[in-house]
């Protein structure tokens, strides 16, 4: 909680000193509009991420289990953690330096560069840094979702909704089906039992496609949100939404 504290002080430090902003251009106050948009992005991104172990139950007849050691202790563990970690991740990469560099450079280059500073700090914390095929893989997939969480920012001017697909898609891999570094969660395999098919395509077929799916979806339902708006639009300093005078995707 005290890393989480620090993050918003260093944030309102230097958006006031960027401009004599406040953290209001994080646009974390709710509202109706914004707690719908949390709670739709969440569930869709997490029916995507579950489709995708559902599918490999199916198909390679992985076992899974409820865990047995499952309580309310564990529950509460499972849900701080994935939003501290999601909270510390967005503060980072879609906070106010996202803020600052579509105000300085345009959606566009902002966006981008937010997605490979995404995918980068991927390689050191899923620990793939030094594996080229994993490096590749992973700064695929994890700035191909920090391109959606980017551009979501980008057109609403709040962290609701990459808050609400970030979280959505780490809690039910990392917590309900115990795939992260937490350690077992809601649903366990019993016994652990990877994923193999004999069709390689299968395979990449299961194993990517329900992650595409999660940003394709996300990216449109975003996109047709703010089809009537030409440009993204930004809070002020002052917190108000205002149209962005740069160029948006």
């Amino acid at each position: 909680m005290a890393g989480i504290f620090v993050q918003f002080v260093i944030s309102w430090l230097v958006i006031w000193l960027y401009n004599k902003g406040s953290l209001s251009v994080l646009g974390l106050k709710p509202d109706s509009r914004r707690t719908l948009d949390f709670f739709i992005h969440f569930f869709l991104t997490a029916v995507c991420c579950a489709s995708g172990v559902l599918a490999k139950k199916i198909i390679a007849g992985q076992p899974w289990q409820v865990n047995p050691a499952f309580d309310g202790a564990l529950l509460w563990n499972g849900i701080w953690w994935n939003i501290k970690s999601v909270l510390f991740e967005e503060l980072v990469f879609r906070g106010v330096m996202l803020y600052i560099l579509l105000k300085k450079l345009g959606a566009k280059k902002a966006i981008i560069i937010s997605a490979i500073a995404f995918g980068i700090y991927h390689w050191f914390s899923l620990g793939a840094f030094g594996n080229p095929m994993q490096m590749i893989i992973v700064f695929l997939s994890t700035g191909a979702m920090g391109f959606v969480l980017a551009y979501a920012y980008s057109k609403t001017g709040s962290l609701f909704i990459p808050i609400g697909i970030h979280l959505g898609w780490n809690f039910t891999q990392i917590f309900i089906f115990s795939q992260g570094p937490i350690g077992n969660g809601l649903f366990i395999q019993s016994p652990v039992w990877p994923f193999r098919t004999d069709s390689i395509i299968l395979f990449l077929i299961v194993t990517f496609l329900t992650t595409l799916a999660a940003l394709l979806l996300n990216y449109l339902l975003v996109k047709r949100r703010t089809a009537n708006r030409k440009e993204a639009i930004l809070p002020d300093k002052s917190g108000q939404n205002q149209l962005s005078r740069q160029i948006s995707t």
